[in-house]
């Protein structure tokens, strides 16, 4: 088994899905080789380092630094942290700080390994970004929806390889007992803004109303300042308002899986979907639009309700077919749990990255 140094890099800001993926990584494969996580001083994701007990025995290196187009202070404290560490394989979390990692990395042996977890939407053919790019070896996506992305936006080096890793849950599920409600309970978890769909979430609800299905709608996520406004002019018109309950970022999410009938999550797009696969993981009924990387939860063999992407009507449906055929609609998606026990292994995404190292 591979036993050289690798460090996980992530110096975004901020904390959501990518910076939450790479400190999960960082817990999976330390159980098998010395994982070194690089991350941008006095941060959320620091702060998250020394207060969850998930990852907090993680060898945890920061650097300082201002966002620019060239950061000195990257370059020349990523270049100390790699000799001190005697790192020999890089797995990035990130974009934009890749301009300053190539002056860190300039003249040492390291094989590169960029991990992609998002959308992107501009072209990087042009010959700064092909320069920078140079150096990578492995390209890493996160879904085959992504790897197509990745193929047109991103330059290839001579030597770099594409590769399609699927994350895992880096939390191993046992049992699960699901929460018996009085009530049709429905969820939506995700940053509070229009590409995640809450609002199409919300205006769903509506049929529920109208076929006088009693019913409760849990939403949990980080607000956005800017769209929230809009949002609550959205539910102060509808006459179900009382039935809607917003909560603010919550760590336990894995108990809302578990506490709820129905996941409903009408995305305009993911890349890949980390709530989709734990809800699917946790045998919650999901209901999402057929779009992007969700459809390969589809093509993985799960059962969950897609419909016809951007169909408001269809979403609509969609949820009184489920909430007329509730108890067999349960029944089918905890089957899901066994088969995402096999997909979603911790072992299974440590060895496909155990295999790219030197």
């Amino acid at each position: 088994m591979n036993s050289s140094n690798t460090a996980i890099i992530c110096l975004s800001p901020h904390i959501g899905g990518m910076e939450l993926d790479a400190l999960k990584l960082s817990v999976i494969l330390d159980k098998y080789i010395h994982i070194t996580t690089i991350i941008k001083e006095n941060t959320l994701l620091q702060e998250r380092c020394q207060t969850n007990q998930d990852f907090k025995n993680l060898n945890v290196e920061t650097i300082n630094f201002k966002v620019n187009l060239l950061s000195p202070s990257i370059i020349i404290n990523m270049r100390r942290l790699i000799k001190k560490n005697n790192i020999k394989n890089i797995i990035f979390f990130g974009a934009s700080e890749l301009k300053s990692l190539y002056f860190a990395f300039l003249g040492m042996k390291i094989n590169l390994i960029v991990r992609h977890g998002t959308i992107k939407g501009t072209s990087k053919k042009d010959w700064f970004h092909k320069l920078i790019y140079s150096n990578v070896n492995h390209h890493v996506s996160i879904s085959k929806y992504l790897q197509e992305n990745v193929r047109k936006i991103i330059p290839f080096g001579q030597n770099s390889i594409e590769n399609l890793i699927i994350p895992s849950m880096y939390k191993e599920i046992s049992s699960i007992t699901h929460q018996k409600n009085e009530i049709l309970s429905l969820v939506h978890i995700g940053r509070v803004v229009p590409g995640k769909g809450i609002d199409k979430a919300i205006i769903a609800l509506s049929i529920l109303k109208e076929n006088k299905i009693p019913f409760l709608f849990h939403s949990y996520g980080p607000r956005n300042e800017k769209y929230e406004p809009i949002l609550h002019s959205l539910v102060d018109t509808l006459n179900y308002k009382d039935n809607l309950i917003f909560h603010s970022f919550t760590n336990n999410v894995f108990d809302l899986y578990k506490q709820n009938d129905i996941f409903i999550f009408p995305t305009d797009g993911e890349g890949y979907g980390n709530v989709m696969m734990e809800a699917i993981s946790h045998g919650i009924i999901c209901l999402s639009y057929n779009n992007s990387a969700i459809i390969e939860f589809k093509e993985m063999g799960f059962h969950i309700h897609l419909v016809q992407d951007a169909s408001q009507e269809a979403l609509n449906q969609q949820l009184l077919y489920i909430s007329n055929n509730l108890e067999k609609e349960k029944t089918l998606a905890q089957l899901n749990i066994q088969q995402a026990k096999s997909i979603f292994s911790m072992q299974r995404e440590a060895k496909n990255y155990l295999e790219i190292l030197i």
